[in-house]
């Protein structure tokens, strides 16, 4: 049996789907399978992982259902005692898997293990940002405020999954936040303070999606306090805070680019919790916003082309001279 499956959902994504793999086949630790599920494509996925020769992989077809049915029937297939996700566009530094098992096996109680996240281009550049996350232990309080944990940064037991259940079949947006919250009501969470995954920043269409997005995390939040304890429930309006801070973000991530949505969704974060302005992510947002207004579309994408320069370029003089204090570091899993 190997020791981790690792689950990658797929629909239509094979302009990034064989870079995915492939960083999965050069981990540092090789005792591992991947479930590729095809979640219903229509592209030349059958045909390319007919020509896989690494007997680890594995495809599963099944006709187009969402991320998290085909994540579902992915952990239904494993065999492995831990589980990894990865999505079918984003990619892993070569240790991580190495760096997480070690973990696991070294800490019996711990039942989920993440990483930090880096953000990279559509061309799988680094931009140079980095998002942190000091979310260990027993962590339900902080994660039913807002998520803090990147999905394809996860490793998870086995075990884990068995006690609480998969990803919710209804959600195909924050369902990841919903399993987290979860599984925080059990285990202790653990994270590796390192960028072992790499996210990469793909503008979407806006629209159905951002609607969906909005109806997942409301029913992600009031599913959280349903039963949560009275003690708890002053975290409800944060909770509803970060998530429209997170929409507008999304707003702004979109090709369209529509800061007149990202501004909505930035007084509904203050309505709901208005110590908010004075965060750094939204000082952040509100400045994209404002160089949207002036410059349009495409001057908001040069600078940010010119902004992701500077910061691969401080990356790299502070890995020669690395100075804590000049790292660039981004606490939010939200931001841009």
């Amino acid at each position: 049996m190997p020791k981790v499956s690792v689950i990658i959902p797929a629909y239509n994504s094979m302009k990034y789907l064989p870079e995915t793999v492939e960083s999965i086949l050069q981990q540092t630790f090789t005792d591992f399978e991947v479930l590729i599920i095809n979640d219903g494509s229509y592209d030349n996925i059958v045909q390319w992982a007919s020509g896989l020769i690494d007997p680890r992989i594995k495809l599963i077809s099944q006709k187009n259902q969402g991320v998290s049915v085909a994540r579902n029937i992915g952990i239904t297939h494993a065999r492995g005692e831990y589980i990894a996700f990865l999505d079918a566009d984003d990619f892993w530094h070569a240790t991580k898997l190495e760096k997480q098992v070690r973990y696991l096996d070294d800490n019996q109680a711990v039942g989920l293990v993440h990483t930090w996240m880096a953000f990279v281009d559509s061309n799988g550049k680094p931009t140079g940002r980095v998002m942190t996350s000091n979310a260990e232990g027993y962590v339900c309080k902080q994660l039913v405020e807002r998520n803090q944990v990147a999905c394809s940064s996860v490793m998870v037991r086995r075990c884990c999954l068995e006690t609480v259940g998969g990803f919710e079949p209804n959600l195909n947006f924050a369902e990841d936040w919903d399993l987290w919250i979860r599984i925080s009501c059990h285990y202790p969470f653990a994270v590796i303070k390192e960028p072992l995954y790499y996210y990469r920043q793909v503008p979407n269409s806006l629209s159905k999606n951002l609607q969906v997005l909005e109806e997942s995390c409301r029913f992600v939040i009031e599913k959280a306090f349903q039963s949560a304890p009275a003690e708890l429930l002053f975290l409800k309006n944060r909770s509803y805070g970060y998530a429209n801070l997170c929409l507008a973000w999304k707003a702004l991530q979109s090709s369209d680019r529509d800061y007149k949505r990202a501004i909505y969704f930035c007084q509904r974060a203050i309505f709901y919790y208005p110590r908010l302005r004075y965060s750094r992510e939204y000082i952040r947002l509100s400045l994209a916003i404002q160089v949207l207004q002036l410059f349009g579309n495409h001057g908001y994408s040069r600078l940010l082309k010119l902004a992701y320069a500077l910061r691969r370029h401080i990356s790299k003089v502070t890995q020669l001279y690395p100075i804590r204090s000049s790292k660039i570091i981004d606490e939010s899993i939200h931001s841009v």
